[in-house]
């Protein structure tokens, strides 16, 4: 269930003429580093979708490729120099975030922006879903050495990306204070709303004129705040994901049975609540129904531990109501 624009970022991306930076891939030496680049007592080796990273020193100049990057690197107390913005986010910008005017914004409406990055000089390039073939991770890597996706997973839980980051920081430390404060976060309301324990949750948005998109995988990274809030993902939309064998399950509008959950946390992509009308049957739902923003689900969709906060307080009321609910 990608927003629309995280939708496209998944397709294959065609990459036309490119700048390459000689001598800046993964095997870079001492030589290439940045001017006052911390070193390691050893290199760390990441590896991930496209095999594996090495870095001999600690990164100073780190372009992020997408916003679950963009949120930890800020939670870690990192700047990128360079991070991708979503364009259908409000003007005022990402809630949870706060980014200094010294970092610079890019965009993937035209896919990723080779030349504009490279014109960054950076010694570390990050994304997930953003970088999504082995072409567009190459070409990357010609650049810096670049870190993809960490697994098959089409959103990697976010836990796993802070402590990727500690890793890579050399501070895993502070990645492990970062996972646990948000952590207690969601086990004091966990504590406070016991009726969540063994609701269900589909998490799902409408693009309006297309399909329904419901996210269908447990292990798949926006599930992990539902699970641990003592919830489970609702099995008629798992067992559509299984036969499928998709992560998020693409239908059309008629399938309103796959949104009958105890918790629906819903989008209406492209649109307002009155193309809820085109679904037959959702104002019918028997569960607690939670319509929110395009921010709102970005951040549960592609969680990071600033977003999680922050929608935590959003569905405040829909979790207490659901928690509630008799089953």
């Amino acid at each position: 269930m990608l927003p629309r624009s995280m939708l496209r970022r998944a397709v294959p991306l065609l990459v036309g003429s490119l700048l390459v930076v000689a001598g800046a891939g993964c095997g870079a030496s001492d030589a290439d580093s940045p001017a006052g680049a911390a070193t390691r007592d050893a290199p760390v080796t990441v590896k991930h979708r496209f095999g594996s990273t090495e870095l001999d020193t600690v990164p100073q100049r780190i372009v992020t490729v997408d916003m679950q990057w963009t949120d930890v690197m800020l939670a870690m107390g990192v700047t990128p120099v360079g991070y991708t913005r979503d364009s259908l986010m409000p003007k005022s910008g990402v809630p949870w975030q706060r980014l200094p005017a010294k970092a610079k914004a890019l965009s993937l409406t035209d896919g990723v922006p080779v030349e504009q990055i490279a014109a960054l000089e950076p010694d570390l390039i990050v994304g997930t879903f953003s970088i999504a073939d082995k072409e567009t991770y190459d070409v990357l890597a010609d650049i810096a050495p670049t870190i993809g996706a960490l697994d098959a997973q089409q959103v990697t839980p976010w836990q796993d990306l802070v402590r990727t980051a500690g890793t890579i920081l050399d501070d895993p430390s502070k990645a492990t204070a970062v996972v646990d404060s948000v952590d207690r976060k969601v086990s004091a309301v966990a504590r406070e709303m016991p009726g969540l324990e063994g609701k269900t949750f589909a998490l799902a948005q409408y693009i309006v004129g297309d399909a329904m998109y419901v996210v269908a995988d447990e292990k798949d990274g926006s599930s992990v705040l539902f699970q641990q809030l003592g919830m489970r993902l609702y099995p008629p939309v798992v067992r559509e994901g299984k036969k499928a064998r998709t992560a998020r399950v693409n239908v059309s509008t008629e399938r309103a049975d796959l949104l009958r959950a105890d918790l629906l946390p819903f989008l209406v992509n492209g649109g307002d609540e009155s193309d809820l009308a085109d679904i037959p049957g959702f104002d019918e739902l028997p569960g607690t129904v939670a319509v929110l923003d395009y921010a709102t689900v970005v951040g549960l969709n592609t969680p990071s531990p600033l977003s999680i906060p922050y929608v935590l307080k959003e569905l405040r009321p829909y979790l207490g109501k659901a928690a509630k609910a008799k089953k």
